[in-house]
C-alpha cells in the first residue's frame, strides 16, 4: 500500500504494517542463517554474530528478567485469572501456635490487577521477541550486501540525533500506558464482575459474570431500576453538554464582541465584569455560588426583600417561602446552567477576541460597500469564520461537558435531594450527570461494577459524539473560503 492510499485508509495501512510485521519474522525464522535461528532462544545470539557484544548482552538480560516475572510472578496470577480467586478470607485454627490465625486467602482485585499487568507483559514480551528476530535478521541481510553495521557507540549516537524523538517519547509513552491504559484495562475487565460491596476484597471474593451487569443498566425491573436511571440521567447529560456548551460558545462571542466595541464606557464595563469573573479559581466560584443560591442564602434573602419570592407563589410557581434554586429539580437545573456561563463565557471571551482580530477587515468592508447591515456581516462573515476556527474547540468542550463533574457536583452535593423513588434506588439524582453518578456509585455506594459499565458506556457516547463532529461537521475543506 502506498502513502497516498494509507493517508486515505489509516485503519487499512494499520493492520497492513500489522501483517508486514508478522510476514517480515516469519521469512526470518525461515530463511535466517544459523545466528538467527539461535536468537529464537537467546536472544542476543544475532548480535553477537554481528560484533554487537553490549547491545546482546543487554537484550539478553531483558530476555532473562521477563521469563523470571513471567515464571516467578506472572503465571501463578494469568492461571487464576479464569476464577479471580478460590480461597475466601477465614480465621483457622493453628494447632503449632494454638491461635486463630489469618489462612493463606486470595484477593480478587490483586488477582484482576497482576493478572492483567502480567499478561500485558507476556504479549510485549512475545511481539519483542519477533522484533528481535526480525532486526537480527535485518543485519544478516546488511551484512551479506557489504553494508556497514553499526556499533553500540554509533546506536546511542543515532538514538540521540536522528531518533532522538524516540528517546523524548519513550519515557511519556511508558507513563501513559502505566497510569492511563492499564487503569482503563483494569476498570473495563471491572464492569464484567461482580465487584460490590457485597463482594469487597480482601473479606470476600469477586468473580465474572458476563454481560448481566450491562443487561441490568438497560433493563427496568421490581427489584432493579438502573435502566430508568440511566436513561434519565443520559437524556439530562446529553441536553446539558448542548446547553452548557453553546451558551458559554455563544455568550463569549457576544461579550467579545461587546468588549471590542467602540465605545469606551461600554467596554470599560465589560471589561470589569470580565475581570471579576476570572479573579477567583472556579471551585471556588462554584462553592461561593452554592451557598449564595442556597434555600436560606443571600440571594433568597434579596429576592424575599423586593417581593420577588411573594410574586412567584402568587403566581403558583413555587410553594416554599424561598426560591428553590438548587433544591428543585427544573430550578436546579436552570440555575446550573445560568451559573455555567458565568463561569465558562470569559475563557471562551478570550479565544472569541483572537480570532476576531484575524477576521480579514477587507471582507467587512466590502461587505458594507454592497449594502450590509451589522447583523449581516455577523451571520454572513463573523460567525462562519468563528465556527470554522473553533471547530474543534467546540467539539471538544461538548465531550468535555459530557463529563463536567465540578459545576453539577459542587453546586448541589448536600444540597439537593431527590424525591423520585425509582432514582433514589438506584442512587442517582434528577441533576446528575452519567459522571456524578458513576462518582456516588463508588464512592457512597462502593458498586464498582455498575459505576464501570456506566464509565464504559460515558466512553462510548463521547467516542461516537467527536467521530461524527470531526468526520462530518469540521471538515478541513474551507480553507480557501477563508484565507
Amino acid at each position: 500500500m502506498n502513502s497516498k492510499e494509507s493517508k486515505k485508509n489509516p485503519v487499512a495501512a494499520f493492520f497492513g504494517a500489522i501483517g508486514k510485521f508478522f510476514k517480515e519474522f516469519g521469512e526470518a525464522a525461515a530463511k535466517g542463517d544459523g545466528a538467527v535461528k539461535a536468537s529464537l532462544l537467546v536472544a542476543g545470539a544475532g548480535y553477537w554474530k554481528r560484533k554487537q557484544i553490549i547491545k546482546g548482552f543487554l537484550v539478553t538480560l531483558l530476555e532473562i528478567g521477563l521469563i523470571l516475572y513471567t515464571v516467578l510472578i506472572g503465571l501463578p496470577y494469568i492461571s487464576q485469572l479464569n476464577t479471580l480467586g478460590t480461597v475466601e478470607r477465614a480465621m483457622v485454627y493453628n494447632p503449632a501456635t494454638m491461635k486463630n490465625e489469618v489462612n493463606d486467602y486470595d484477593n480478587s482485585l490483586l488477582i484482576l490487577l497482576f493478572g492483567v499487568i502480567s499478561l500485558s507483559f507476556l504479549i510485549v514480551g512475545i511481539l519483542l521477541w519477533m522484533a528481535n528476530v526480525r532486526n537480527t535478521y535485518r543485519l544478516q541481510l546488511r551484512a551479506e550486501a557489504g553494508k556497514h553495521i553499526n556499533t553500540f557507540k554509533e546506536d546511542c549516537n543515532e538514538m540521540l540525533n536522528d531518533k532522538f524523538h524516540f528517546t523524548l517519547l519513550a519515557l511519556p509513552v511508558l507513563g501513559v500506558i502505566i497510569f492511563n491504559i492499564m487503569p482503563l484495562v483494569v476498570m473495563i475487565c471491572i464492569a464484567f464482575t461482580n465487584y460490590d460491596k457485597s463482594h469487597m476484597p480482601p473479606n470476600a471474593l469477586f468473580t465474572w459474570v458476563g454481560l448481566a451487569n450491562f443487561k441490568s443498566l438497560f433493563t427496568t425491573s421490581i427489584t432493579s431500576t438502573f435502566g430508568y436511571t440511566f436513561w434519565r440521567i443520559l437524556g439530562w447529560t446529553l441536553l446539558w453538554a448542548v446547553l452548557a456548551t453553546f451558551t458559554t460558545y455563544f455568550g463569549g462571542i457576544i461579550l467579545a464582541l461587546l468588549i471590542n466595541n467602540k465605545n469606551t464606557k461600554l467596554k470599560k464595563m465589560w471589561r470589569t465584569l470580565f475581570v471579576a469573573a476570572i479573579s477567583v479559581p472556579q471551585f471556588v466560584t462554584l462553592l461561593l455560588l452554592r451557598n449564595f443560591f442556597a434555600n436560606t442564602g443571600i440571594v433568597n434573602s434579596f429576592c424575599k426583600n423586593i417581593g420577588l419570592v411573594d410574586l412567584l407563589q402568587n403566581l403558583g410557581w413555587i410553594k416554599a417561602n424561598y426560591i428553590p434554586f438548587l433544591s428543585d429539580p427544573v430550578w436546579a437545573k436552570i440555575t446550573i446552567v445560568v451559573i455555567n456561563i458565568w463561569v465558562g463565557v470569559p475563557y471562551l471571551m478570550l479565544i472569541a477576541t483572537g480570532v476576531l482580530m484575524n477576521i480579514p477587515e477587507e471582507l467587512k468592508e466590502s461587505a458594507k460597500i454592497d449594502g450590509a447591515n451589522s447583523f449581516q456581516i455577523f451571520r454572513k462573515i463573523t460567525m462562519p469564520y468563528m465556527l470554522f476556527i473553533t471547530g474543534p474547540y467546540l467539539v471538544t468542550q461538548f465531550t468535555a461537558n459530557i463529563n463536567n463533574f465540578n459545576v453539577i457536583y459542587l453546586l448541589t452535593q448536600d444540597i439537593y435531594t431527590t424525591t423520585n423513588q425509582k432514582l433514589a434506588a438506584s442512587w442517582g439524582k434528577e441533576i446528575d450527570l452519567l459522571v456524578t453518578w458513576l462518582y456516588r456509585l463508588t464512592s457512597e455506594q462502593y458498586n464498582y461494577k455498575m459505576a464501570s459499565v456506566i464509565g464504559i458506556c460515558v466512553f462510548i457516547v463521547c467516542a461516537v459524539i467527536t467521530l461524527f463532529a470531526f468526520n462530518f461537521l469540521i471538515k478541513g475543506d474551507k480553507e480557501d473560503t477563508f484565507r
